[in-house]
């Protein structure tokens, strides 16, 4: 799917330039799966923008993070928040696609992951047409 990347990313509780360097500095959930994410359309509507949705797929985040024992740092609540004012800061009023994902940070390689910081970031990203 062709996007073009948006101004802001929201990363662990602030908006950065989409240019920001945004990878881990730890292979943790590279090596072992330890993250996880969702895929949220928005569309345009006479109203404005609305996300399909957008509540049940930050519970579904969060049922998500629960098996694999990561502890979002955040409430669903914050981060409905937080994707709707992503999509206000980035202007993507034709709809975009968005993508929430939480994992395990930089503490110790290896399978214990209490030492470990759980990362939040939320993109936001301006597609072509989007349908069905």
């Amino acid at each position: 799917m062709p996007f073009t990347a948006s101004d802001k990313i929201w990363m662990d509780g602030e908006f950065v330039d989409w240019t920001r360097p945004r990878s881990t500095s730890s292979p943790i959930p590279f090596h072992y799966g330890s993250g996880v994410f969702e895929g949220i359309r928005a569309y345009p509507t006479s109203a404005g923008v609305a996300v399909f949705r957008l509540t049940e797929h930050i519970q579904r985040l969060f049922t998500s993070a629960k098996v694999l024992m990561i502890d979002i740092p955040y409430t669903v609540d914050q981060l409905v928040d937080v994707t709707k004012e992503l999509v206000r800061v980035n202007a993507l009023n034709e709809g975009c696609y968005i993508r929430p994902i939480a994992y395990l940070g930089y503490g110790e390689m290896g399978l214990n992951p209490l030492p470990c910081p759980v990362n939040v970031s939320i993109a936001g990203l301006a597609v072509g047409h989007l349908s069905g």
